[in-house]
């Protein structure tokens, strides 16, 4: 591996683009090299792929580093944790021959997921104005950490403070369940009886993560913080309020990990060679025809977490210009080059025309995003399989090209190029 992380260094490894970028199988490659793996936000609303030896794992909750047994993985406090997908993850980690005991530390401040959060996920997507959220329970989780009625991970150590917390909790929400959305009211007694059968399941990996975290770093060790969905999608700096409710970028991964942001030393984001987005929301390069539906097919374009079908489209400099402006990116992984393999002709967005005028600015607002129309610059398809190639000099001469445009249209190397799903199947350029 021709990339190493630097000794005593911090890396956010994030998505550049709406998500479902590989940041899964970047996070498993870097973690060769790494003594620890933080996720820093999101939840079970997240799937990252990891294959190798002919088989594949998506990871919701658990950190991508999860497969190299000299990683210590890290739940951060900015996730919200749904203790059932937790193990139920656990579980499937463990009968695939990988030994978690001691490699797992989950922050006692993370906010728990709670039946309720998931029940009001889904009757609140059933309004007009739909998000296209995956119905995991992420906003409504969210909602009450902002709101300060949220449930702690540190919580479940306590089963006074628990008890109390979520029978008041669930008189609220019982009332806006029978009032508003006229549906069954939550047994009280089952929620919390199963949370304190997940007390005594999860207790064991709970921690103080940030203490863990700096003394880390006081020792030399090496970080990743792995962020889940996209730069594009975050909170304060995405396509509001077609967003997700945390903070993917990143300055999320200070605040989602308790590391100062004076520690962490660099940003990768993580690219496709094209552009997807999944649920609602203005997306200027959509490729509403046959090339779209080819791109679907060939890159099974369908979400890890939900099976949704994800919308495709040509790569669109002008959000990732954006995106590696407000993440400080430093270096690129290319995934998913190969989709484009058979392809006459492939096409980078440039720039966007808004009412006339040509503009290189990334409009946030939706009204303004879903007005523009993009620019294009045509390059001529490999017309050849590269999923075998394993040097950036065997590549096809038009592969190269296609990504030296992206590297000079974005004034950023890329270091990492994609080839294929397996861990093997991957450029160190």
């Amino acid at each position: 591996m021709s990339f190493k992380i630097p000794d005593a260094s911090v890396w956010v490894i994030l998505g550049a683009q709406w998500g479902d970028e590989g940041k899964g199988k970047i996070v498993d490659l870097l973690s060769e090299d790494a003594d620890i793996v933080v996720r820093y936000q999101g939840g079970a609303n997240a799937g990252h792929t990891v294959s190798f030896d002919g088989k594949t794992y998506v990871l919701h909750l658990l950190p991508s580093g999860i497969f190299h047994k000299n990683v210590v993985c890290v739940i951060g406090n900015g996730v919200v944790l749904d203790p059932s997908a937790l193990l139920e993850e656990i579980n499937i980690i463990k009968n695939a021959g990988i030994d978690i005991k001691g490699r797992l530390l989950i922050s006692h401040n993370a906010h728990l997921i709670m039946p309720y959060h998931k029940l009001l996920d889904k009757l609140y997507e059933q309004g007009e104005e739909k998000i296209g959220t995956t119905g995991k329970g992420i906003g409504p989780a969210y909602m009450d950490k902002y709101a300060r009625t949220g449930i702690k991970v540190a919580d479940l150590l306590n089963k006074d403070t628990l008890c109390k917390k979520i029978k008041k909790n669930i008189e609220s929400k019982n009332e806006i369940l029978e009032k508003i959305y006229h549906t069954e009211k939550l047994d009280v007694e089952k929620i919390l009886n199963d949370y304190l059968d997940f007390a005594e399941k999860i207790s064991e990996y709970i921690t103080d993560t940030a203490i863990y975290l700096n003394k880390a770093i006081s020792d030399g060790k090496k970080i990743l913080l792995e962020g889940a969905q996209g730069a594009l999608l975050d909170v304060d700096h995405g396509t509001y309020p077609y967003v997700t409710s945390s903070n993917p970028t990143a300055g999320g991964a200070s605040t989602g990990s308790g590391i100062p942001p004076t520690k962490i030393n660099g940003v990768i984001g993580v690219i496709k060679a094209y552009t997807t987005r999944v649920g609602e929301g203005p997306f200027p390069t959509e490729l509403k025809n046959e090339i779209g539906e080819y791109i679907r097919e060939r890159g099974a374009e369908y979400g890890a977490t939900t099976g949704r079908p994800r919308r495709c489209g040509w790569l669109d400099i002008v959000s990732l210009r954006y995106s590696i402006m407000i993440n400080g990116i430093e270096k690129l992984a290319l995934t998913k080059l190969d989709v484009l393999d058979e392809l006459d002709e492939i096409k980078i967005c440039t720039a966007y025309k808004i009412n006339g005028n040509i503009t290189e600015r990334f409009p946030t607002d939706p009204d303004t995003l879903s007005k523009v129309e993009p620019v294009y610059e045509t390059f001529k398809g490999w017309r050849e399989k590269i999923s075998n190639v394993n040097s950036y000099c065997d590549l096809p001469d038009e592969a190269k090209q296609f990504i030296e445009a992206i590297e000079s249209l974005t004034n950023t190397k890329i270091s990492i190029i994609s080839v294929g799903a397996d861990r093997k199947q991957t450029i160190f350029k």
